[in-house]
């Protein structure tokens, strides 16, 4: 089961795209989409999303079920955030 992001919840802070390892999140309108396609059900997103905001799509409400894969087919940027790590 494809991931899922709550609309209503993400914050677009770029956690979700920043741990994907298949590039599944896309930036569209005020919020983060997955591409159902993409996703490989890793389930990394879901714990590292600060705001609880992605689930599997069997426990996602079927309206964010639809607005994920809807946007998902019209994306337009394909986001993935680097994260800089520090040693010092």
């Amino acid at each position: 089961m494809p991931s899922v992001v709550n609309g209503d919840l993400c914050i677009k802070c770029g956690t979700c795209a920043g741990v994907c390892p298949v590039e599944a999140f896309h930036v569209c309108d005020e919020q983060y989409v997955v591409d159902p396609d993409t996703c490989i059900d890793c389930g990394v997103c879901i714990s590292e999303c600060p705001q609880s905001a992605i689930s599997s799509d069997d426990e996602a409400e079927e309206q964010w079920v639809k607005v994920n894969a809807e946007k998902a087919k019209k994306k337009n940027i394909k986001h993935k955030q680097k994260t800089a790590y520090y040693f010092g």
